[in-house]
């Protein structure tokens, strides 16, 4: 597991917002961690009803249908904050100062300007699926149990909404820096050279065997 990039902190509003909206991706993150854990569980339920009871648990796709999107969107904020997803590194760490803080800037805008989209047409997504006058509210369902989908379409659009506000938080740290010089600006991923990973990941190996 790669190491996840430094953030810092001070006391300026910027960072208490910072720490603040990372409790909230904390739990979104912990949320989808006990997706893959209740899975997992099904996936016993299901398997051993099969082998023992010739009785596999009803709807366990369906179940799996619904959990796919909590699992797969609602840590990405998470991992944005701690600057875990794939980047240039290569290409940012060989920039240094403004440049650095100019380059991140405009990066980080272009994936905001992305993930509003995709809010749009998610959001777009579960209004074509979500009906109050319709039976469990729901305009579609799963094909054996008839589970409603739009609980999973609406995580779509939440989760990418709350990206949008940490790459928002983001935006304004690379932009302070970027206006004040700074060489260590908070509540953004720091980038480490290849020396600092690999000593990032010793020490994160080192814990796991102790």
């Amino acid at each position: 597991m790669a190491a996840l990039a430094p953030v810092l902190e001070d006391h300026s509003l910027l960072s208490r917002l910072d720490r603040g909206f990372y409790r909230i991706e904390r739990f979104l993150a912990l949320l989808s961690g006990l997706a893959v854990f209740g899975l997992m569980v099904l996936a016993v339920f299901s398997v051993g009803g099969r082998n023992f009871f010739n009785a596999p648990l009803p709807g366990y796709v369906d179940w799996i249908q619904q959990a796919m999107p909590l699992i797969a969107f609602m840590g990405i904020a998470y991992t944005q904050r701690d600057g875990g997803h794939i980047r240039m590194d290569i290409l940012i760490g060989a920039l240094k100062g403004r440049l650095l803080w100019a380059a991140e800037f405009l990066t980080t805008f272009a994936v905001l300007v992305l993930m509003v989209l995709l809010v749009w047409g998610t959001w777009a997504h579960f209004q074509r699926s979500f009906d109050f006058a319709a039976p469990m509210w729901s305009r579609d369902s799963s094909f054996d149990i008839n589970l409603p989908l739009w609980p999973a379409k609406l995580l779509a659009p939440v989760a990418f909404s709350v990206l949008c506000l940490r790459l928002v938080l983001q935006l304004w740290g690379y932009g302070r820096a970027f206006v004040l010089g700074l060489s260590e600006p908070v509540a953004v991923p720091l980038v480490q050279s290849a020396a600092e990973i690999a000593a990032a990941e010793a020490e994160q190996l080192s814990r796991a065997q102790d």
